[in-house]
């Protein structure tokens, strides 16, 4: 990773393990919670291999984050109490849901209420 990339300093899932907050060394702090991770996850069982692959998830309003695993040092694995595990979140990628996610929630929103499906 580059001089120029910020660097997580600290990961912490809240007591309720709803909510993964994450804060990098250039003083940007994000609490991302369980339900976007999921949904956004960079598996490819929900990214699929191309953009027009990407899955909307469904019913994951009470998806909670079971335990973070180190993977390297540039990414964790976020194991969800619904089994799901298969994604590895780099630290760019956690960045750029943090950043992102006003965006990204509105169009997942979207993108439930223009297939009929729920939180």
């Amino acid at each position: 990773m580059s001089d120029t990339q910020p660097w997580p300093v600290e990961l912490r899932v809240d007591s309720e393990k709803k909510v993964l907050k994450i804060a990098f060394d250039n003083g940007e702090n994000f609490s991302l919670a369980a339900e976007y991770l999921r949904v956004e996850s960079p598996s490819a069982e929900v990214q699929g291999h191309s953009p027009t692959q990407k899955q909307t998830v469904p019913g994951k309003h009470a998806v909670k984050i079971v335990s973070l695993e180190p993977v390297g040092n540039y990414a964790v694995r976020i194991r969800f109490d619904d089994g799901h595990d298969t994604g590895l979140f780099s630290w760019e990628y956690l960045r750029e849901l943090g950043l992102e996610h006003d965006k990204r929630w509105k169009a997942y929103l979207g993108a439930l209420r223009g297939k009929g499906l729920s939180r």
